[in-house]
């Protein structure tokens, strides 16, 4: 049975307003900005990195076998890779923008006077009265263009609004939250395992109750590329526990109302121990954890361990539909993920 009440309306709301603070991996600022205020306000000491990255210490009972949590708020994206001589612009995507999924949507592109000029991306040549290519074209980083919503049809008058090569785009997230509990939104990956850490942590801190042992949490910003896992993270660590999406797919056992764990990815299989013992834990406290490995996918926590990491490793995250697309969650599965980590904050 459950020990700890997770306020739905506080993960919620959370998780909302995280979706809405762009934070595409290279331009985090915001978003760690926003997780920063939420752990100072319940008390919590954090510190920056120099990378930018998020560290929050939480004392523990004893600090024998020293533990830490981590999960990422950077998100897919992508960056002004050209100015074409129309004025519309080349993007250059930040990691696994799967580019099909973006066509059509508004985004906004931050400039470095902090401007955000709004526009959409669209198909080159894309008007169906006039290419009959325009419905089977393939759609990648050549064939589609933001088209600015300015008055712009040569390459200068759009660097004359302030708009430059490496300039960071953010993509509109579309956060829906329904009566029946699904929230659908992109960039789910990792924002929902954020909100879920900060549910926990404040259940915690309302609770007046101490983890078990001293805790580090990192909220990773490199994450999406590939070096977040290690960064400033203590030397001495016992356990790491990694905070990330689940998975859903054919062949697999996890899905949107309930917490998964990773037994292995592409980078091997995780911490038998560690994952034996969260799966022990969440069947103490009634959460049906499900276990699933993962073909194409890839942590902080392997991150971590390629980076010299010495700790124990198990990855545990809500069910994610449509991973790297428009995703969708529900809340059943945000709580039983913040439930487990309490659990775990307060096992000794």
């Amino acid at each position: 049975m459950a020990r700890f009440e997770i306020s739905t309306d506080y993960l919620v709301q959370t998780l909302v307003d995280l979706l809405k603070t762009p934070s595409p991996t290279g331009d985090t600022d915001y978003a760690v900005s926003f997780v920063q205020g939420e752990l100072e306000s319940m008390g919590i000491t954090t510190q920056r990195t120099v990378k930018g990255a998020l560290l929050a210490d939480l004392n523990g009972l004893r600090s024998d076998k020293p533990r830490a949590l981590t999960a990422h708020v950077d998100t897919l994206g992508a960056i002004v890779q050209e100015i074409k001589p129309n004025g519309r612009l080349k993007l250059a995507a930040l990691n696994g923008l799967m580019w099909p999924t973006v066509e059509s949507e508004g985004l906004s592109i931050a400039t470095r006077s902090g401007q955000q000029i709004r526009g959409s991306l669209v198909l080159a040549n894309g008007a169906a009265h006039v290419n009959k290519e325009a419905s089977t074209a393939p759609r990648n980083a050549d064939t589609l263009e933001v088209r600015l919503d300015e008055r712009t049809t040569r390459a200068e008058e759009t660097r004359l609004l302030g708009i430059e090569i490496g300039d960071f785009v953010y993509f509109d997230t579309r956060v829906e939250v329904s009566d029946s509990g699904f929230i659908r939104s992109r960039f789910l990956d990792d924002k929902a395992c954020v909100a879920c850490a900060l549910a926990a942590i404040k259940a915690l801190v309302d609770g007046g109750v101490t983890p078990a042992q001293r805790t580090t949490l990192l909220i990773s910003n490199f994450e999406e590329v590939g070096h977040g896992g290690v960064d400033g993270l203590p030397g001495d660590l016992h356990e790491l526990v990694v905070l990330d999406m689940a998975c859903i797919g054919n062949g697999l056992s996890g899905d949107e109302f309930h917490c998964s764990i990773c037994v292995k990815d592409s980078s091997g299989p995780y911490s038998k121990n560690l994952t034996d013992k969260l799966r022990l834990m969440a069947a103490r406290v009634g959460i049906d954890i499900k276990p699933d490995v993962y073909p194409y996918y890839g942590s902080d926590g392997s991150a971590y361990w390629r980076a010299g990491g010495q700790a124990e490793v198990a990855l545990i995250g809500p069910g994610v539909d449509t991973s790297h697309g428009y995703e969708r969650t529900n809340i059943d599965a945000l709580k039983d993920t913040a439930q487990l980590i309490v659990e775990y904050l307060v096992d000794g």
